[in-house]
């Protein structure tokens, strides 16, 4: 570490990067950038995988896979580090307490089998430590406590693991551990991908309010530009490793100069849509899918009470709630990976019997939000895709037709996992769902964690192929610009309970019960930006 002389003005701002670039064994990852934070105020990044966003923020806590190098200069106050040559002793006294990192799933920042208090308290006596001091037990307790209401949680989330908690308190916790070190820099990287519209809303507002009670900066990296509105101060469009794009965040949302940014507003889901892509099916058309009265208990919790679904061939059915609502319980009961306490699911008007037994390959498949955790990372795409033909008697000679029904080039079957992007992967995951032919297709959250442009791509994806085959399917979202986008009918979960059900449009326009209009209200302040911004013809300049 090094104490450069500053000027006032550089002073003033409390984080600096000058000239970061990022090598990689292909080449240059990120290309030479400057980035400027000052105390109080956030910055946004912004762009799609691949565009350089996460590298730049591993660059800058030292955090960078192995295989890759980061150049350039970065300014805390007045201490200065050179990105090339800083230890890794250094890295470990300024990673975890003047810079930290904030992960978009908790559980990877949060040991699942560690009380929430007590990661929390880890924190403030590493800090407690480095400044010389030792607290009591008593003292840390109450520090624990003090911190869990700073993010506005009770005192007894302290003694629950993070498995006993939703999805946005899980966050929460995550955020009151990262901020007991006190940073100078927080960066929050896609922190609220996995969260539904009401909860991300409160967590990045959470995180804006923390912000400047501590006058701190953050870092926001994201894919969603309509997130960052009202919520960052500047904004920095990547793409490619190279920025296209910079300014207040109000003037590039208002008046976006380069195309790739207008493209990111035009792909961003948004309530608001007019549903081009719902299609629609005869209210007297038989049901692919009954399920009724599906209930299910883990312990003493209620999961799922009375839930029910219909879903006819040739239409997309939402089942839509907050994390913890049940929805994903649901269709793994539906799909034989749960035995339900009570209910029955019948197929094709075939009544099936409870969990995987009673699931033929050809009945229904099941597409999940992470295709990387269930291809094996060891085998070729082609050979993933072979042995899902092969279990239902289907010949190896059908895979460049099953690859094309994708849109996959036939040639990407020698590669890995690893070696696709995070849409060709979703790709994979829906071609071998799509192998033994299937009545229904199940959909969980299986385009959550996807760029928006992607995202895009693979909802016209499903369309298409519901349209060509007939193909019913049951899509579990959070995210209801997805809905308004693909689903002619819409159920609506909270706590376990059906409380909504209809047509989508008359459930996004007209909500009748207070827990969907909540939602509804949710999604349209998330997707103010994107559907304010239309994309125009605007020579392509930086502000």
């Amino acid at each position: 570490m090094t104490h450069a002389a500053v000027t006032r003005d550089e002073a003033a701002r409390a984080v600096t990067v000058r000239g970061l670039t990022v090598e990689g064994p292909a080449g240059t990852i990120v290309q030479p950038l400057d980035l400027d934070i000052t105390a109080g105020t956030t910055l946004a990044i912004i762009g799609e995988s691949g565009s350089g966003k996460t590298m730049t923020a591993r660059a800058i806590t030292g955090l960078l896979p192995r295989g890759t190098a980061a150049e350039g200069e970065m300014r805390i106050d007045s201490d200065s580090f050179d990105l090339a040559s800083t230890a890794e002793s250094d890295w470990a006294d300024i990673r975890g307490r003047r810079v930290v990192l904030l992960l978009q799933d908790p559980f990877t920042s949060l040991s699942p089998v560690i009380r929430c208090g007590e990661q929390i308290a880890a924190t403030i006596r590493a800090r407690a430590r480095h400044a010389g001091t030792k607290l009591s037990k008593a003292e840390l307790a109450t520090e624990v406590t003090r911190r869990l209401a700073e993010v506005h949680l009770p005192a007894e989330v302290a003694r629950r693991f993070p498995s006993e908690l939703s999805g946005g308190m899980r966050q929460r916790v995550a955020i009151a551990a990262a901020l007991a070190a006190e940073p100078r820099l927080l960066i929050a990287d896609e922190p609220t991908t996995a969260l539904d519209a009401s909860n991300q809303g409160e967590v990045l507002d959470l995180l804006r309010e923390l912000q400047r009670k501590h006058d701190m900066c953050v870092l926001l990296i994201s894919h969603d530009l309509g997130i960052v509105s009202g919520r960052a101060d500047e904004l920095v469009v990547m793409r490619g490793g190279e920025v296209v794009e910079r300014g207040r965040t109000d003037a590039v949302l208002a008046d976006p100069r380069h195309a790739y940014t207008r493209a990111l507003l035009a792909a961003n889901p948004s309530v608001t849509d007019s549903g081009d892509g719902r299609g629609s099916v005869s209210p007297t058309a038989p049901a692919v899918l009954s399920a009724r009265g599906i209930a299910k208990r883990f312990g003493s919790r209620t999961v799922l009470s009375n839930a029910e679904v219909d879903v006819a061939a040739g239409e997309i059915v939402a089942l839509v709630g907050e994390s913890g609502s049940g929805k994903s319980t649901f269709a793994r009961c539906i799909a034989g990976l749960d035995v339900p306490d009570a209910g029955t699911v019948t197929l094709g008007g075939r009544q099936l019997s409870a969990g995987r037994r009673g699931r033929k390959p050809g009945e229904m498949q099941i597409v999940f939000q992470d295709p990387y955790s269930t291809l094996n990372p060891a085998f070729t795409i082609g050979r993933s895709l072979i042995e899902a033909l092969a279990a239902v008697g289907r010949p190896a000679s059908d895979l460049d037709e099953l690859m094309r029904l994708v849109e996959l080039d036939p040639t990407f079957a020698s590669r890995r996992p690893a070696q696709l992007s995070g849409g060709q992967r979703q790709r994979v995951a829906i071609a071998r769902a799509l192998a033994p032919n299937p009545e229904l297709l199940i959909c969980d959250e299986s385009v959550s964690a996807l760029d928006v442009s992607v995202q895009a791509q693979i909802l016209e994806l499903l369309t298409r192929l519901r349209d060509s085959f007939g193909l019913a399917i049951l899509f579990i979202t959070h995210d209801l610009g997805v809905v308004a986008r693909v689903a002619a009918r819409t159920v609506v979960l909270q706590s376990g309970n059906i409380v909504e059900s209809g047509a989508t449009e008359q459930v996004l326009r007209a909500p009748a019960h207070p827990y969907t209009q909540m939602l509804v209200a949710a999604a349209e302040r998330e997707s103010v930006a994107a559907s304010a911004v239309a994309p125009s013809s605007t020579a392509s300049k930086e502000h």
